[in-house]
């Protein structure tokens, strides 16, 4: 996955002079890191999903494609101020310079059209969706390629969220809160499957582990959260077979 420092990198490094450098290369992984909105659901989402005077995208399963069809609202993450705003002046620019309605498409397909040397060219943004997420990955792959980094897919931005949320939590209930807006369940799901603890950090945190500390109540009660979830899917598992 890679580390927010990584993809705010990748963010500010590529051009945005015209309308599909704005979308590709600032926008659209900026909304990626903003909301960790799945690739098919981004490829989907309309206009009035997205309400950046609240901060929220309402992932409505009946007209975005979710994970599993399911319905449920993203705030945005606290991922810095200069993202937030990237995705604000997008959102405007289609409502307020080209004068988009709230059923026209968030992030739109290029337009192809004749140009003036008779063969097909780029012609800006066409309003209606993509067909799928292809483009989308394809757009991800140029992106980091360009600023000089490995490929990472629009799919490994959730792990970064997770990661960060481990960070920046304090309490059950605020990790709670960030595993929903996720679009997990159970709390477990994010650190089972998004939650993987670099080399170097494991390296420290087992370094630290070795001088006497207090208990952190707060901690002892997600661990325990964390053992009767555990308890209960093994239970169910046996009772399966």
């Amino acid at each position: 996955m890679p580390t927010l420092q990584q993809v705010r990198h990748v963010i500010h490094m590529m051009p945005a002079s015209t309308e599909i450098e704005r979308r590709d290369d600032q926008a659209l992984i900026a909304f990626t890191i903003l909301t960790s909105a799945r690739d098919r659901a981004t490829a989907s989402l309309k206009l009035k999903h997205i309400d950046v005077h609240q901060g929220r995208v309402n992932q409505d399963a009946r007209q975005v494609n979710t994970k599993f069809s399911k319905t449920f609202t993203t705030w945005f993450f606290p991922v810095g101020d200069d993202v937030l705003q990237i995705v604000v002046n997008w959102v405007n620019y289609l409502r307020q310079e080209k004068l988009w309605g709230v059923d026209d498409p968030l992030f739109p397909a290029t337009k192809i059209a004749v140009g003036a040397s008779r063969h097909f060219e780029v012609a800006g943004l066409d309003r209606r969706h993509w067909n799928s997420a292809g483009p989308i990955r394809k757009i991800f792959k140029v992106a980091f390629a360009g600023a000089g980094l490995p490929y990472f897919n629009p799919h490994s931005f959730p792990k970064t969220l997770a990661q960060l949320g481990e960070k920046v939590c304090r309490t059950p209930e605020q990790f709670k809160a960030w595993s929903q807006n996720l679009g997990h369940e159970k709390v477990l799901t994010t650190f089972s499957s998004y939650g993987e603890v670099a080399a170097e950090r494991q390296r420290d945190i087992i370094r630290e582990l070795a001088r006497p500390m207090e208990p952190d109540p707060q901690f002892q009660e997600i661990l325990k959260q964390l053992m009767r979830a555990t308890q209960r899917t093994a239970a169910e598992w046996a009772k399966g077979t």
